[in-house]
């Protein structure tokens, strides 16, 4: 008993989506008009081996949004402006303007959270890090160290009412050695802290004569020959608790 051949099977071959092929096969470089995209984003600037690369505008429909600045190899980097639709038809709102690196926000930038908020300084990986300034909405002004998004290392925070706190600062609260200027009231708390709570210290008048509301009796003085050692010894118990 014989059998016949076997039919030959045709391997499948997969179909690249016509939009991709095009796109692919277009072979983008140099400056270019605007590009559509299907799902309404467009982009107008330069490209480089079908990439974004070098100066251009990009605008997301979906998100409302727009870039205009620096591109390397398709993605954000170098110094650019990101900005948000407002209700109002084609007014945007500055939300980011400064360096960028990889698509993220890295090196010296300013952001605007609201109207009276805003952050200036630097960034690594869309992250507050390194030196800024942060202005809140409520008026307080925090000025120093930052990493991963929080207070960290040295700095100053200034509420507005005038007072201040100047020292450590650790993942966002004050931590360590630090000087809290209570200037409405023309005293100064001098000691450590430990997730933002002050731990041990001195309170010693501060410029009492000029404050708005100054306390009915000055504060006299300590008369411990050594205030400092104390403040250190209680300072290594709490450690070693």
């Amino acid at each position: 008993m014989s059998f016949g051949a076997m039919p030959h099977l045709k391997k499948l071959r997969q179909v690249e989506p016509l939009a991709k092929l095009w796109d692919r096969k277009a072979q983008k470089c140099g400056l270019r008009h605007t590009i559509f995209s299907v799902n309404g984003d467009n982009y107008t600037g330069d490209w480089l081996d079908n990439k974004k690369h070098g100066k251009g505008t990009q605008t997301w429909k979906t998100h409302g949004a727009i870039y205009d600045g620096d591109w390397k190899y398709g993605k954000r980097d170098g110094y650019g402006i990101y900005s948000k639709l407002l209700s109002a038809p084609y007014e945007y709102s500055r939300e980011y303007s400064g360096e960028w690196r990889n698509d993220k926000k890295h090196g010296l930038g300013t952001y605007f959270y609201t109207d009276s908020a805003s952050y200036e300084g630097e960034w690594r990986e869309d992250q507050r890090s390194g030196w800024g300034r942060m202005y809140y909405d409520n008026g307080d002004i925090y000025e120093g160290e930052w990493l991963k998004d929080k207070q960290h290392g040295q700095g100053m925070l200034r509420l507005s009412n005038g007072n201040r706190y100047e020292g450590n600062w650790k993942y966002g609260k004050k931590n360590g050695n630090g000087k809290f200027f209570y200037l409405d009231k023309g005293q100064l708390y001098e000691g450590f802290w430990v997730d933002g709570v002050a731990k041990c210290g001195t309170v010693t008048d501060f410029g009492r004569e000029e404050a708005p509301k100054p306390t009915v009796h000055p504060i006299p003085k300590v008369l411990l020959l050594d205030v400092q050692s104390v403040l250190m010894e209680t300072q290594s118990a709490h450690h070693s608790e």
